[in-house]
């Protein structure tokens, strides 16, 4: 039950059925898509400069790559003029998901085949004893969940972000952590591991004090995250907000003003906007004065905010 989420959810373009490019997300020529005339639902084309979502990345292979890559294609392409007519929503949504999760985990599995590729390598040249090796990623992703696909919003599965470090004699192997960590992070942690001093106008933590098991040296209660790309692709809603361990406050902004509090220990999906609720109103009087120490801490602002707004409308 979405009803109490606010306008964002209900009016971001990353449903599967409505939004999910023919092109770009599941591989449909647009010679396809011309030839079969009207193809329901309609999805406005992925365009990049006057080129669309399907040739875009097509054009960036080789002809050795373009020869594994058109039978597959092909097949996708002829069976979809075949039977795409004669299928109802549903059917339509639930194929678009299993070609989007089959180009996904393709993905992920050439991802695999690289990073065993990378630590063979490492093993091979005598060089992993010294190496801190970094395994992570820019964000996470939706892979269905509410509904939709790709990423932006503050909503866990999109904000939280895959970690893992091998650094031999230094981390003890098989050791966990769930403290609240960013990539904001990562800079000063590379620098102390190579002995180099951090800039002082750097805004993250090392996190060797977590690798090596000090947790008392570790005194983050929350994060601070920022999404500006409003107006754009997937037309996601400006927003900010605060994560802790037990609660998530986000202020969608430009032109909403809303609110949303999520209890990430009662609700771990986030189904439930609790911020009208008087028995939260404590926590969130609480967690406004600690989001706008962060946004000060960071050097954000309405201002910025601004700048950011009137960058986009000159585009």
């Amino acid at each position: 039950d979405y009803s109490n989420r606010g306008t964002t959810a209900k009016t971001a373009e990353m449903n599967l059925l409505q939004h999910m490019k023919y092109g770009h997300d599941s591989k449909i020529r647009p010679e396809t898509i011309e030839e079969m005339g009207e193809v329901k639902p309609y999805v406005a084309p992925m365009n990049w400069s006057g080129i669309d979502g399907f040739t875009g990345p097509y054009r960036r292979a080789n002809n050795e790559q373009k020869a594994l890559y058109d039978p597959v294609i092909d097949s996708i392409n002829i069976w979809f003029k075949a039977n795409w007519p004669g299928m109802n929503d549903e059917q339509k949504m639930k194929w678009k998901y299993q070609r989007y999760m089959q180009d996904y985990l393709a993905c992920i599995s050439s991802v695999d085949d690289n990073v065993g590729r990378v630590l063979d390598y490492l093993e091979k040249s005598g060089l992993a004893k010294n190496t801190m090796v970094v395994y992570t990623s820019d964000q996470g992703f939706y892979l269905g969940e509410h509904g939709w696909f790709d990423k932006r919003f503050i909503y866990d599965e999109s904000f939280k972000t895959p970690l893992m470090i091998r650094w031999p004699n230094e981390i003890k192997p098989g050791i966990t952590n769930d403290e609240m960590v960013q990539n904001l992070d990562f800079a000063q942690t590379f620098l102390e591991a190579a002995q180099i001093k951090v800039p002082d106008d750097m805004q993250g933590e090392s996190l060797i004090p977590l690798l090596k098991g000090d947790i008392a040296q570790w005194n983050r209660e929350a994060v601070y995250y920022h999404y500006y790309e409003y107006p754009a692709v997937h037309m996601v809603k400006r927003h900010y907000g605060i994560v802790t361990k037990e609660y998530k406050l986000v202020h969608f902004y430009y032109d909403v003003d809303e609110w949303e509090l999520y209890d990430r220990k009662k609700d771990p999906q986030e189904m439930k906007n609790v911020y009208n609720d008087p028995l939260y109103a404590s926590i969130v009087e609480e967690l406004k004065i600690s989001l706008a120490e962060l946004r000060l801490k960071y050097k954000d602002s309405k201002e910025l905010d601004q700048k950011y707004i009137d960058m986009i409308k000159q585009q």
